[in-house]
C-alpha cells in the first residue's frame, strides 16, 4: 500500500505526526507568514484597505434556493471557473465529488487568493457556496456568474472580512 493517500492531497495525514511537514507544504504556500506585526502590516500583498478598513480577505457566504442543475458536475465545474475568472482570481486546483443516491455536488476551487466551496442538496432544489478571497480579486463578481449558472428563485449574501484589523 501506498504512502500517498487521499489525506495527504488534502494536507491532511493521519498517519504522521502532526508537528511535521512535507517538504513541498512550504513551497505551495501562497500568503507569507511573518514573526513581526510590523513586517505584517507593510505586506501590501496581504491586507488590503477598503472604504477606510484594513482586513485580509472578504468572505462570502452564498445561499441558492430553487436551482436548477445543481447535480450536474459539468456544470458545476464550469460555474466555479467562470466564478473564478469573473473574480479576477487564480485557479490552483479544482476538485468536486458526485454524492449518491441524490447527486449532489461537493467540492472546492483552490485559489491563489483562497477558496470557492460548494455544496448542493438538488432534491431540495439548495446549493451552498462559500467564497473567500483575498488581495484584488472580487468575490462578489461571483453571485451574477451563480445565479446565471443555476437560476435560483432566492439567494442569501452574508459578508465577513475576514482578519479586520
Amino acid at each position: 500500500m501506498s504512502d500517498y493517500t487521499a489525506l495527504d492531497q488534502l494536507g491532511t495525514d493521519l498517519g504522521r505526526d502532526p508537528g511535521t511537514t512535507h517538504a513541498d507544504d512550504v513551497t505551495r504556500s501562497v500568503i507569507p507568514l511573518h514573526a513581526d506585526r510590523d513586517s505584517f502590516e507593510n505586506d501590501k500583498d496581504f491586507f488590503i484597505e477598503r472604504d477606510g478598513v484594513r482586513f485580509a480577505g472578504t468572505h462570502l457566504i452564498i445561499d441558492l434556493w430553487g436551482c436548477e442543475g445543481i447535480d450536474d458536475i459539468d456544470r458545476m465545474d464550469r460555474a466555479m471557473r467562470d466564478c473564478v475568472e469573473a473574480a479576477g482570481a487564480t485557479l490552483l486546483h479544482i476538485h468536486l465529488h458526485h454524492f449518491t443516491p441524490n447527486s449532489g455536488v461537493s467540492g472546492v476551487a483552490v485559489l491563489a487568493e483562497s477558496h470557492i466551496s460548494v455544496h448542493s442538496w438538488p432534491e431540495c432544489g439548495y446549493a451552498a457556496f462559500d467564497v473567500f478571497m483575498c488581495g484584488d480579486a472580487q468575490p462578489h463578481k461571483a453571485i451574477d456568474v451563480l445565479k446565471a449558472a443555476f437560476g435560483p428563485s432566492r439567494v442569501k449574501v452574508t459578508e465577513h472580512l475576514r482578519g479586520e484589523d
